[in-house]
Order: C-alpha cells, then structure tokens, then sequence
C-alpha cells in the first residue's frame, strides 16, 4: 500500500481549537456572578470627583471589594508586590494587610503609571 503524503497532508486542518478553547463563557460567568456585588459597588466609583476618598469610604465599609482589584488589573495573584524607593510592599486582596490609605496609594501610583505619569 502505496501512502500519498500530499494527499494525507491536505485533509489536517490549520486549527483544532474551538470557541471554548479561547474564552470558556460558561466560567467567566460562573466566575463573575462570584464577584457581581463587589464589582458593582466599586462601579459606583465610575465618575466620581472625589474618586479617592470614595474609595476609603467603600473600602471601610465593604473591605471585601478588594478582592477584585487584581482582577481589574488582569491578576490572577491575591497578593501583587510593590517595590518603591523607600518600602516593599505585599498587598493582599483577601485580608487587608495595609491601611486603606495604603491600598489608596497602591491604586494612584498604579493609575499614574498606566497614565505614563
């Protein structure tokens, strides 16, 4: 039996990924509806003029918001580290382990170096 290797190589498709393979929707729901309180609560920060001290103000109030920064920030880490000049930092996600107004910190600098600041 004679093989035609260019005949066998024509029937491989260039993909054998599906649509699940990429993004399984199904778990970004499932995941998301988790989360869908503490999301909302800090989407209430969406237009805010005093963003920073809202932010405490949630945060005193409902400290498990927290728990989706990192994943505003495409982490999958509960724990990000910060190094500065002065201090390195372990924020948690979880447990906060900093003052509110060190998390406050965390989100500016963070925003003033996305902003190229």
């Amino acid at each position: 039996m004679k093989r035609d290797f260019n005949t066998w190589l024509g029937t491989m498709k260039d993909s054998i990924a599906s649509w699940t393979y990429y993004t399984d929707f199904q778990k970004v729901y499932e995941n998301v509806n988790k989360i869908k309180v503490e999301l909302n609560i800090l989407n209430s920060l969406i237009g805010s003029k005093n963003i920073e001290q809202e932010f405490k103000d949630i945060v005193k109030k409902y400290p498990n918001v927290l728990v989706v920064v990192p994943i505003l920030l495409a982490k999958r880490e509960k724990e990000i580290k910060v190094n500065d000049a002065k201090e390195n930092y372990v924020f948690n996600f979880i447990k906060m382990n900093y003052t509110v107004d060190q998390y406050v910190l965390f989100m500016r600098m963070g925003s003033a170096v996305s902003e190229g600041k």
